[in-house]
């Protein structure tokens, strides 16, 4: 009998795929990359992956052959269609395995934003060499929206300086020390008015999508940060470049955008103090070692019939947190 196949999608270089397949002897391992990847899913048991390239998910499901979809994202846009939420393939998601390099980034972009980076290059290229002035992390409220694996590390990380952490999640429970408030999404106007620094780090979902528009962001504080490290999709695109230009956001920092590439006629390009990166928050030179031993331990727990990490509840779009 031909073993079942186990096909994936992520960057993973000839040592990692030692290791997927002494993680699961019993699968034919197939590395489809994104050039094969709308073909070789058709007949996978198995996928990992985050596929950049159309995907026929109706034909996928109607094969009636692929179990389990192991995404190597956080973000599960890319394959909770409808006709894989209704279908009984399980999901699991890659929530907390890019976890230390989105904080890290995250950081960088507030320090940024903060510490008048923007005016200061500018005026490098002009060699203007003048004060200007400069806000503070240490001491502000930073806001967390979204608060999965990334959104409580992004709360470690900016513990030692912020003077007040606060965040809102849909399962308020298990609320760290570090965290003064963790309240449920019905307090989400609270944490609007009482942040300096507003950092996005909730799922895109049908609720999500378009959550930051004019009225939104209006309840910010005047002269907030707001930062975007989950999907584009959430913040409204015009609304975001109103708020930058009426100067009622001081500064704003994305790493994702509603369209990717972001297209030269979009008016966020000449925003005044926004910081643009290129969805890079999720980089880093551990990523694959790391998404490969998470794979490999839900591997080792498929086979075995034990619990999955990171199962998605596919009606909510993410997975369910309980309180420990």
């Amino acid at each position: 009998m031909s073993k079942e196949r186990l096909v994936l999608c992520f960057p993973a270089e000839d040592r990692h795929l030692v290791q997927i397949r002494a993680a699961a002897p019993d699968y034919q391992v197939i590395d489809a990359g994104q050039e094969r990847v709308a073909e070789e899913i058709l007949s996978a048991d198995i996928y990992c992956g985050h596929a950049k390239v159309p995907i026929d998910w109706r034909q996928v499901v109607d094969s009636g052959r692929l179990k389990w979809i192991q995404s190597s994202a956080a973000g599960l846009d890319h394959c909770l269609t409808a006709p894989v939420i209704e279908s009984t393939i399980v999901v699991t998601s890659a929530s907390g395995v890019l976890s230390d390099q989105v904080a890290e980034h995250t950081l960088g972009l507030v320090i940024a934003t903060q510490r008048n980076f923007v005016t200061f290059w500018e005026a490098k290229k002009r060699k203007e060499f003048i004060r200007r002035p400069t806000r503070d992390v240490t001491h502000s409220t930073v806001g967390i929206v979204g608060f999965g694996g990334v959104g409580r590390r992004m709360a470690e990380v900016f513990a030692p300086l912020a003077g007040r952490i606060v965040a809102v999640d849909l399962f308020p429970v298990d609320k760290p020390e570090c965290v003064d408030q963790l309240w449920p999404p019905e307090q989400l106007d609270a944490l609007l008015a009482a942040s300096d620094v507003v950092i996005l780090c909730l799922p895109l979902t049908p609720q999500t999508t378009g959550l930051f528009n004019a009225e939104t962001i209006a309840k910010m504080k005047p002269g907030a940060v707001l930062v975007n490290v989950a999907r584009g999709q959430i913040v409204e695109e015009e609304a975001l470049a109103d708020a930058l230009a009426s100067k009622h956001l001081a500064a704003a920092a994305i790493d994702v955008a509603p369209q990717e590439p972001l297209p030269p006629t979009s008016r966020l390009w000449d925003a005044p103090n926004l910081i643009i990166t290129p969805h890079v928050a999720g980089q880093s030179a551990r990523r694959i070692d790391n998404m490969t031993h998470f794979l490999c331990e839900n591997l080792r727990r498929w086979r075995a019939g034990e619990p999955l990490l990171n199962l998605v509840d596919k009606e909510l779009g993410f997975p369910r947190r309980e309180s420990n």
